[in-house]
């Protein structure tokens, strides 16, 4: 089946979708094939302001670098150490490219390990949707008064998308990454949460081709997906695609200001 408004088949669509680069989180592939509402709170930006105001700034799961760079490049004053971690080689490769030129360390660090950093080492900690939170680490490296800010993906985000695969998952899967859990998690390590913020947000697939890439670059929604192992589900949603229009699912984020001890130091933010 072609799909009309592009007049491509399902496999030219799907042959794309797998052919293109998953390394880094830029998603400006996606433009004209998918779209996303944002969150009110603009994280990159408010990142930049708070990097205005630190001395020594960490970056988890930095991916290929993008957001910390758009927010150094906009930020009023650059802090006078900055370090970023990442697991994935590929993506350790791309955030050195692209954080280098701005004098930001890349530390080659798995997500599941220890943060390789002293105690105390940074005033201010950010991460963009890191695959975990690890509450501990993230306290022991704050400086007392330092601060966490943060946007992580909420629960049962895109979860029509996983459940058209999956089929419906169980509660304690949509919930894993309640910010309710999270805040409790978060003040058992030491941390005060400032401010916690959560969004429902709108997604449209316009194509087959996005579906596949999406899925492809965020390999925790349908764990071990492959075109081959899920071509009938692709062909039947493509031709549902055709025939209505574009796939309607919702992504879930939620925004952490915590901080460490009661009360900053100077400069905090």
């Amino acid at each position: 089946m072609t799909d009309r408004a592009s007049g491509r088949t399902f496999e030219d669509l799907v042959e794309e979708g797998a052919s293109v680069p998953t390394e880094g989180w830029d998603f400006s592939w996606f433009e004209g094939r998918a779209s996303e509402a944002r969150p009110s709170w603009g994280y990159a930006t408010a990142v930049a302001v708070r990097l205005g105001a630190a001395e020594a700034v960490l970056d988890i799961q930095t991916g290929g670098g993008e957001v910390l760079d758009f927010a150094l490049a906009q930020a009023p004053r650059r802090p006078g150490l900055a370090v970023a971690t990442e697991g994935w080689p590929p993506n350790v490769a791309k955030a050195t490219a692209v954080l280098r030129p701005r004098g930001v360390a890349v530390v080659a660090s798995p997500e599941d390990a220890s943060l390789p950093f002293a105690d105390g080492a940074f005033d201010l900690v950010v991460s963009r949707h890191p695959v975990e939170a690890r509450w501990q680490e993230i306290a022991r490296v704050l400086a007392d008064g330092g601060v966490y800010f943060a946007q992580h993906v909420g629960p049962g985000s895109v979860r029509e998308l996983v459940e058209y695969f999956l089929g419906p998952q169980p509660d304690e899967r949509r919930d894993a990454r309640h910010p309710d859990r999270e805040r409790r998690a978060a003040e058992a390590a030491g941390l005060e949460i400032v401010d916690l913020r959560a969004e429902r947000l709108r997604i449209e697939f316009y194509d087959i081709a996005a579906v596949v890439h999406f899925l492809r670059k965020v390999i925790w929604m349908v764990p071990g997906f492959t075109v081959d192992a899920y071509l009938p589900r692709l062909r039947a949603l493509h031709e549902r695609i055709a025939a209505e229009g574009p796939f309607v699912a919702h992504s879930t984020r939620h925004l952490f200001h915590a901080r460490k001890g009661t009360g900053a130091r100077s400069g905090q933010v």
